[in-house]
């Protein structure tokens, strides 16, 4: 039986080897050598790429960003994944219609949602700008203004993934044993306590899956950027996977983007495993 079930792995687990744990690997050898355009044949120097790493400003700088570009956006979209899902499922006429505005954003590429937020956000002629205009306030530069970009960029981005989100909590709310909410009404359990001590605990199973992939997220989502800011002002919305396309295509040092590769995948491995661990204990299956 477990021979069966590894023949029907195997297919799986080439791609996953191929596409995912060889090319990490390749990653980490390559942090541990000079590899750039003035060095034909790449050079071994140890770990002076990531002590060059922590002494870079650029590097400390981005890494806040995305910091509070995970604050901002995973927070926020559960929260309004989870909303969303309450509201749609509960909801009586026009159901398939809430769920689909719901869920739109996400179909649209990240490359279309940078250029309609582009629009969005440009001064003057923005739809956000005449919108604004109505109550008197003047031109605002979202994507030029270092201490409002991120905003911008958050709220974007909370806007395309929430209804992702929400499917996965829609899929856990109707899973629900209704009998469960039909003996909290005849108990005459207000509503506000019913999410509370029934809903939401059991959603929790929900919220772990969508934590880690929400935050996964955070650290991969960087289309907009190259449609929207290429990272500025002065980097105040350039994000990890960003600066690493940077290093490696414009900057041409494979070496020091290897290292930066290798260490937002430990960071996001630590910070899933913090999660799992910490969550799946408190968690309730049944």
């Amino acid at each position: 039986m477990n021979a069966f079930a590894w023949m029907l792995l195997f297919p799986s687990l080439i791609f996953l080897i191929l596409f995912t744990f060889y090319p990490v690997a390749g990653a980490l050898k390559t942090s541990f050598y000079m590899a750039d355009l003035s060095t034909p044949q790449p050079i071994y120097i140890g770990l002076d790429n990531y002590k060059g790493m922590m002494e870079d400003d650029v590097f400390w700088k981005v890494f806040t960003n995305n910091i509070w570009f995970a604050v901002g956006t995973v927070p926020t979209s559960i929260l309004l994944a989870l909303l969303m899902a309450v509201f749609a499922n509960k909801i009586v006429r026009a159901k398939g219609l809430v769920r689909t505005a719901f869920f739109y954003p996400t179909l649209i590429p990240m490359i279309a949602i940078g250029n309609i937020w582009l629009f969005i956000y440009t001064p003057g002629y923005g739809m956000l700008s005449r919108f604004l205009a109505n109550f008197g306030v003047g031109d605002i530069n979202w994507l030029g203004t270092q201490s409002l970009v991120m905003i911008a960029m958050i709220i974007m981005v909370v806007w395309k993934e929430a209804g992702y989100f929400m499917l996965f909590y829609l899929a856990g709310l109707q899973n629900i044993s209704q009998e469960m909410y039909e003996s909290a009404e005849v108990d005459g359990v207000p509503k506000w306590k019913v999410f509370w001590r029934i809903t939401f605990p059991l959603l929790m199973p929900t919220t772990l899956f969508v934590s880690i992939i929400a935050l996964t997220n955070s650290f991969k989502l960087v289309d907009h950027l190259w449609i929207m800011t290429k990272g500025g002002p002065d980097n105040a919305s350039n994000l990890l996977l960003y600066y690493v396309y940077e290093m490696a295509f414009k900057f041409w040092d494979q070496g020091m983007a290897s290292a930066l590769t290798t260490v937002m995948i430990a960071l996001l491995l630590l910070i899933a495993a913090i999660q799992f661990f910490g969550l799946d204990r408190k968690i309730h299956y049944r």
